[in-house]
């Protein structure tokens, strides 16, 4: 118990030194290369942080397993918008930009209803069966392409002379990167683990740790990254992060995760979907109401009373 607790510590400290490495490398590259914080954190920072998520589905897809595929997926979405972001914009209002407004957050209400459609398809519409096929994770894959490849054309506001002195060394930046990312992840994994040792030495279910540790342990590298990423006062990177985090992980992990093996939605419950479709519209709905182009401290508090909501009901499911 004792070794657990200690290696519990050490990630967690991993964790929230790889975020604040992470964020600094990323902005420094951001400037460096004339793109906005708000791409870097949908692209290297987005993806780089849902590699425990890639990991996790890959292999639950791999041994023919959707439940994990896919309630991976659907948590940690739910996780990373409602709980993540929510916390984060209590602790720093985060602006949204007319690209993030009119393209970047309905992509994320988009891709929800692809892949509700998509799965639901004997449901919706008589044909096939509940489940994502080869083929509709070849969409997703092709869509997650398209996406990737246009964010890439938003270049960041000009900045003064001032800001040019503060450029760090490119290659100094992209360690800052690679060694936060290893950090975050390496960390997390660590944190997991030990959690995991300690919630059973202390004789807690099976499910209550996987809904507990394992959903929120996966999703770690987005908290500390935006939670440092509110500290630095970057917004733009913190969202960047959780609408790049959301995207990868529906069209790149669960497309990737039905190309290696169909998987079947009989695990995942409407109240699952529903959730996972309220939390990106929530997202839209805080660009117009209230603060405009701002997901202000009020809109973050919203956030987390309908992420208690939910797992509330995760709870009197066990």
């Amino acid at each position: 118990m004792f070794l657990a607790c200690v290696l519990l510590l050490t990630g967690l400290a991993l964790v929230v030194f790889g975020a604040d490495y992470l964020v600094e490398g990323a902005s420094a590259v951001a400037r460096r290369f004339g793109l906005s914080e708000f791409v870097i954190g949908l692209t290297i920072v987005g993806m780089g942080t849902s590699a425990p998520e890639m990991v996790v589905s890959f292999i639950g897809a791999s041994e023919g397993n959707a439940d994990i595929a896919l309630g991976n997926v659907v948590g940690s979405n739910i996780f990373n918008t409602l709980l993540i972001l929510g916390l984060t914009a209590v602790m720093l209002p985060i602006g949204i930009t007319e690209s993030n407004r009119k393209r970047d957050i309905p992509v994320n209400i988009f891709i929800t209803v692809l892949l509700i459609l998509l799965g639901l398809e004997a449901t919706l519409f008589g044909v096939g069966t509940n489940g994502l096929s080869r083929w509709d994770g070849a969409i997703m894959i092709g869509f997650f392409i398209l996406y990737f490849l246009l964010s890439f054309k938003q270049k960041a506001p000009q900045e003064g002379p001032a800001d040019e002195v503060k450029q760090r060394n490119i290659w100094l930046s992209v360690l800052f990167i690679l060694g936060g990312l290893a950090a975050l992840i390496f960390g997390g994994q660590l944190f997991v683990n030990s959690a995991t040792s300690i919630a059973k030495a202390l004789h807690v279910s099976d499910k209550f740790i996987a809904i507990t540790v394992l959903a929120g342990g996966t999703s770690l590298p987005e908290l500390a990254t935006c939670v440092a990423a509110a500290v630095k006062k970057k917004g733009q990177l913190a969202l960047g992060n959780i609408i790049g985090s959301n995207v990868f992980n529906i069209l790149l992990i669960l497309g990737g995760s039905a190309l290696i093996h169909p998987l079947s939605f009989d695990s995942i419950t409407y109240v699952d979907l529903t959730a996972l479709l309220v939390s990106a519209l929530a997202l839209l709905t805080s660009s117009y109401v209230g603060k405009k182009n701002c997901i202000d401290r009020l809109d973050g508090a919203l956030f987390l009373l309908l992420w208690a909501g939910y797992f509330t009901y995760l709870f009197t499911q066990l």
